[in-house]
């Protein structure tokens, strides 16, 4: 892609959020939104595979489909309310609506059957931004109407989506679609605890960023979108497999490990809340999720090909590729729950 137009689309994906996350008006909002669709479509069908078409024209048609709600939500509310104001979504119908919207906007359960079709079509870097970039604007604006959304209806997104981010992941063989399952457990993660302490979902958020990215960042620079890829990762690059290894356990929530952090401060609250009975499911719900990921650990560092090369092996041959990100991402994912305290002092 022409550097040019690449630094544009970015500039543009840049400034959608932006717009979402600045603006006090639905159709400002909206507005955003539709900027970040519309420069992400390009990079995700750049490869002219069918595959990234089909994936580019379905995640196309979801987010017009989200966006129509959400416009329509918002001229409902400022019909019955006379309010454009995004902190004054009182009306029921438009509240629910809107709720509806913006889950199927982020991925939530049930309104999930997307994303695991549209990350499976793309590249891995594209991946990575539709993981984690592309769910702040609508997060944010959930994070803002929370407090007009009927509870039940927050915890059942919720629980849906961490059961159904676990049971999905569990018969994939495709790695871009078991991180898209994750990618649906962890908002369930965050919409439960939403209604009781918005700064402990966007502390979880924050970690799912980072430990995403060390996922995403290390599966890039081993070249490996299905299980049966990482079985030789060992013998080809071992520092590599164990980091990898790791960051998908943090995504598991394994303690001592960073994504420990998240799970165990929800738990925490809703404990505080006297919600054992959803706590618990929560609990449960997770090892769902960490099964798969400890599937991946075992393809990844347990398995050796069961073939000998006599080629140089590639950790001994410089890549082109920056490892940056990578090392400071990995290094957040795996080393910040021993600063559990001073991180829920600054959120709080």
């Amino acid at each position: 892609m022409n550097p040019y137009v690449l630094a544009i689309l970015l500039s543009s994906l840049g400034m959608g959020t932006t717009l979402t996350f600045a603006s006090s008006h639905w159709l400002l909002a909206w507005m955003g939104l539709e900027i970040n669709t519309l420069a992400i479509t390009p990079l995700m069908a750049q490869q002219h595979h069918p595959r990234a078409v089909e994936a580019t024209t379905k995640y196309f048609l979801t987010q017009a489909t989200a966006a129509a709600m959400i416009l329509f939500a918002a001229t409902t509310n400022a019909w019955v309310t006379g309010e454009w104001d995004i902190n004054n979504l009182s009306h029921p119908i438009a509240s629910t609506m809107m709720i509806t919207a913006l889950a199927l906007k982020v991925g939530l359960a049930p309104m999930h059957f997307w994303l695991p079709e549209v990350l499976q079509g793309l590249d891995l870097l594209t991946g990575l931004i539709l993981s984690t970039w592309q769910k702040l604007a609508p997060f944010a604006l959930i994070i803002q109407v929370a407090p007009t959304i009927d509870p039940l209806m927050l915890t059942l997104l919720g629980l849906l989506s961490t059961l159904i981010g676990g049971w999905g992941g569990l018969n994939q063989t495709q790695i871009r679609k078991i991180l898209a399952y994750s990618s649906i457990a962890h908002m369930g993660w965050m919409i439960i605890i939403l209604q009781h302490a918005p700064q402990l979902t966007m502390l979880a958020f924050g970690m799912y960023i980072f430990m995403t990215s060390a996922a995403f960042l290390s599966l890039k620079l081993a070249s490996a979108t299905k299980i049966s890829t990482l079985t030789t990762m060992w013998s080809k690059t071992p520092v590599l497999a164990s980091t990898t290894a790791l960051a998908l356990l943090s995504l598991g929530g394994l303690p001592p490990l960073t994504g420990f952090m998240p799970k165990w401060l929800i738990l925490q609250e809703m404990a505080k809340q006297e919600l054992p009975l959803t706590a618990t499911i929560m609990a449960l719900a997770a090892l769902l999720s960490l099964y798969f990921y400890l599937r991946l650990c075992y393809a990844m560092t347990l398995t050796i090909s069961p073939n000998t090369t006599n080629a140089t092996t590639p950790w001994r041959i410089k890549t082109t590729q920056s490892t940056t990100a990578l090392a400071l991402s990995t290094m957040i994912a795996l080393g910040l729950l021993p600063i559990t305290p001073a991180i829920l002092a600054l959120v709080t």
